[in-house]
């Protein structure tokens, strides 16, 4: 994936104010359902959220600056550039002392790449830290980490996969690269929430057997540039005109199925929630509401006839709403 803040649009100074304002901005423009006819338009989203995901949480975007993890939210290998030694590349200790060109550690254990002489004081110190054995002409043979006792069972490993709220709200199946390289399924099931974990069998490291451990999917549901999850409930904030709350009348309401027609009555104030029964997120046994909070909005522009029609309002009709302050 792209730098995070490329694709947000913002440098890396940014706020979480500014942060928070540029995904919502992005997420309206590039929301599947303003792009019906756009193919591309759901691969763009994904990618804004999973942007979002990284820079708008404090500990990932920290974790992300300092390069411990990449733009996908996966664990960068930092390698072993200590005791000394040059980054990437082994020091030697001394004139009979192995000079090691580099380190890996992967599927297969530790393993050292390339090197010369009989093995020195820093094969004994990886012999300590992991657990392995001296091999032939004084390398060090790659150690099974499975399960406890050996039994050359094999690692699982961890991947992470963002989807957006409507796709959590009604299931999926998509593709996903583990970190092994191979291309999998994942079935999604409806009412996933965030931080939920899916197994799959068999997709882990391969040990010396041949048997592999499991890929653990750690799921995150991205932000939604309009309703919040609560649970199984969904949460919106419903901007309405000063006539409508003081009137009352129908509005239109966004839902994942569609909008719906709500029915504000007169004299309804900033604040006041109402629930649109069914339609939160599925669970295994029902399925949450919609829980919209009005939010009464003036016109962006206040003409002098509404200046006067208010000024005639406070004179014949004053009212304190902070008397129950005092």
């Amino acid at each position: 994936m792209r730098d995070p803040y490329t694709i947000l649009g913002v440098s890396k100074g940014a706020n979480e104010a500014e942060i928070k304002a540029a995904y919502r901005k992005l997420a309206k423009k590039h929301h599947p359902d303003a792009n019906k006819s756009d193919p591309k338009a759901a691969s763009r989203f994904a990618e804004l959220n999973a942007a979002y995901e990284i820079v708008g949480d404090d500990k990932k975007r920290k974790a992300f600056d300092n390069g411990e993890i990449d733009a996908e939210g996966k664990p960068r290998f930092q390698g072993f550039e200590g005791f000394g030694a040059q980054p990437g590349r082994g020091q030697s200790y001394g004139p009979n002392a192995s000079q090691f060109e580099t380190f890996s550690f992967g599927q297969d254990g530790f393993q050292r790449r390339a090197g010369s002489g009989a093995g020195g004081g820093f094969e004994d110190l990886l012999r300590g830290m992991f657990g392995g054995r001296a091999g032939p002409a004084g390398g060090f043979e790659p150690q099974d980490f499975g399960a406890p006792g050996g039994g050359g069972a094999g690692q699982d490993l961890q991947a992470t996969l963002t989807i957006s709220l409507p796709e959590a709200a009604k299931g999926l199946k998509t593709r996903l690269q583990l970190p092994t390289g191979k291309e999998v399924e994942v079935k999604i099931p409806a009412g996933l929430t965030s931080g939920q974990q899916i197994r799959l069998k068999g997709q882990g490291w391969a040990g010396p057997s041949g048997r592999a451990g499991d890929a653990i999917i750690t799921v995150t549901v991205g932000a939604h540039p309009l309703f919040t999850p609560d649970g199984a409930d969904l949460r919106l904030d419903l901007p309405v005109t000063l006539y409508e709350a003081v009137l009352g009348g129908k509005v239109r309401v966004p839902t994942l199925d569609g909008a719906v027609d709500l029915a504000i009555p007169a004299g309804t104030n900033s604040g006041r929630t109402f629930r649109l029964k069914g339609k939160g997120l599925a669970t295994k046994s029902a399925k949450g509401d919609l829980l919209a909070t009005v939010r009464v909005v003036l016109p962006d522009r206040v003409d002098d006839e509404f200046k006067q029609l208010m000024e005639k309002w406070r004179a014949d009709s004053p009212y304190d709403p902070r008397k129950d302050l005092s």
